[in-house]
């Protein structure tokens, strides 16, 4: 199909960046699914940068759960439980992304997870995680745009205005970033996260000055809150048991601070220099993790203490916006004064960076589906700057759920609903793309391609996949254990706990059942449709070389 042919068919032309892309569109600009019909169709546009890339891996989808979720976990497991729980499921999710990025670097497609496992496994789990991706990329944006209308109310004479006021503005705020141009949210998310990693790191040195004694108080605080009240709190039940379902409850919050890590791999199919820029951002995904949730968890221990009684307040009444932050609380604790307000301020951009995130995956996900025949070809319908506007529209149509914060419950309340979905959603999203890999490794063998030839080969591999697909089926199986303790037992919790389950298999069942798809075999897996045009257009990707010191340094970084 020529160029004009897709534009009056309503299907993205291909708009690369370099100058081989503006004179033709090369073939490989077809190939975007795992059959032939997705043949048919150009790519997106490739206006995704570099820094656009690194950012987004670094503190693109960094969001509510680092600044408000995390202060729920303090309360019921204490500081070392949190400190653990975050470095576990980090270094899960690390070993997660490195599969992800092996196969996201063999082929990068828009949508990648969907477009992964229709190819290497089964098209009826295709179908079941591209689904299940969005719906889940949808409600976070509920949850996200919640939590930001939680936060406004932090502001004197803010809460007095109706909640479905600042839902309104902010859905529009980016429904605006995501339907014009790719790259104008690739802008908006470099400076989201340059204002989010610029934020966390002035954290993180203010608590460690605190910490040494550095405050209006001049108390050397140290460690005192690991000894007083202690460092792990008992949940449930009493002694070991108890401390160990304190730190099994922060598995769970861990989960929903580091959903959407994914991203990256999903931006693939719209970055420029794919081959190059997907492996960096990959390998920065450890420091993220480091830094910012597990250094981050380390530095509210050194504020506040799990049993403060502010912080306990505000986790059983829903305070307003920064009010239920442990950056908050122990930043007043110690007379620190003009913190509170900025740091609400930043956990408002959090907020709507990560909705705005989260609109763009959900879209791309439905775009993913269309292209393999499971959703409406509606969805394929893509502007002449290649953004595929239909499912950004169907998938911002979701985001009108959030408006249920404007009910008797209130926003806090529905945030915590969105936030137990959403966990469990993106834990199956794993799942899947662990045993994707799998299938993908077995592949590679059954065709004789030796993994040394990969441009990105991930180590330890297949025992990474296996252990992280154990680490994730757990948390998602006893996730919900709380409602089976005696008088904890409440129907919504135990639904918002496990609905997701017989979600998922529903959808895999669902598409099995009516197309009557097979399990591939390793030698049936698709690894070659489109590849071959792929790495014939890396060439024309110019190769940048700095030429002084400080291009060095910000070509290092971006």
């Amino acid at each position: 199909m020529s160029k004009e042919d897709t534009e009056v068919a309503g299907l993205p032309a291909y708009e690369g960046s370099h100058e081989h892309s503006r004179e033709k569109a090369p073939e490989g600009a077809a190939i975007l699914g795992s059959v032939e019909r997705a043949e048919e169709y150009g790519y997106v546009s490739r206006g995704l940068k570099s820094r656009h890339i690194q950012f987004i891996a670094l503190g693109g989808t960094i969001g509510t759960g680092l600044f408000l979720g995390i202060g729920s976990a303090f309360t019921r497991a204490g500081p070392l439980s949190v400190l653990l729980g975050y470095t576990f499921t980090g270094l899960a999710v690390f070993a997660m992304m490195q599969c992800l990025g092996e196969m996201a670097t063999w082929l990068p497609l828009p949508g990648a997870i969907p477009q992964f496992c229709a190819r290497y496994v089964d098209d009826a789990l295709g179908f079941a995680v591209g689904w299940n991706n969005w719906y889940s990329s949808s409600i976070t944006i509920c949850a996200e745009i919640s939590a930001a209308s939680v936060v406004i109310g932090y502001w004197p004479g803010a809460a007095d205005i109706n909640v479905a006021a600042w839902i309104s503005l902010i859905l529009v705020f980016v429904l605006c970033l995501n339907i014009f141009a790719v790259a104008i949210y690739g802008e908006a998310e470099f400076i989201f996260a340059s204002l989010k990693i610029i934020t966390i790191v002035g954290l993180l040195i203010m608590a460690f000055i605190v910490m040494l004694g550095g405050n209006p108080k001049h108390e050397r605080l140290g460690f005192w809150y690991w000894q007083h009240p202690g460092a792990m709190k008992e949940y449930d039940s009493k002694g070991d048991t108890g401390r160990f379902l304190g730190l099994f409850s922060t598995l769970v919050n861990a989960a929903f601070s580091y959903g959407g890590v994914e991203l990256v791999a999903v931006a693939a199919g719209e970055a420029e220099n794919p081959r190059k820029n997907i492996p960096k951002a990959v390998r920065r995904v450890f420091w993220r993790i480091l830094f910012f949730y597990v250094l981050g968890s380390l530095a509210i221990s050194w504020l506040v203490a799990s049993d403060d009684k502010r912080l306990l307040s505000a986790q059983a009444t829903g305070a307003a916006g920064a009010a239920q932050s442990p950056w908050v609380i122990g930043i007043e604790n110690i007379g620190i004064k003009v913190l509170p307000s900025i740091i609400n301020a930043v956990i408002l951009t959090s907020a709507a960076s990560s909705a705005n995130a989260f609109l763009y995956t959900g879209s791309r996900y439905l775009y993913a589906l269309a292209q393999n025949r499971q959703a409406p070809s509606i969805f394929l319908r893509c502007s002449k700057r290649g953004v595929p506007w239909v499912a950004v529209l169907g998938t911002a149509t979701v985001g009108l759920l959030t408006y249920l914060s404007a009910g008797s419950g209130g926003a806090s309340e529905a945030f915590e609903w969105f936030q137990n979905l959403t966990t469990i959603a993106s834990l199956f999203t794993w799942c899947s793309i662990c045993v994707c890999y799998l299938r993908f490794y077995a592949a590679l063998k059954a065709h004789g391609i030796d993994r040394n030839t990969l441009v990105f080969k991930s180590r330890f591999q297949p025992y990474l996949a296996w252990i992280s697909l154990f680490y994730f089926s757990i948390i998602i199986l006893f996730n919900g254990f709380d409602v089976f303790v005696h008088g904890h037992w409440d129907v919504s919790s135990f639904i918002t706990a496990y609905v997701g389950i017989p979600i998922f298999f529903g959808l895999y069942l669902f598409w099995k059942l009516v197309k009557g798809t097979k399990i591939r075999s390793s030698l049936e897996a698709d690894l070659f449709t489109g590849k071959a045009e792929l790495d014939a257009d890396d060439v024309n990707w110019p190769e940048q070389k700095p030429r002084n010191v400080f291009e060095r340094v910000w070509f290092w970084i971006a």
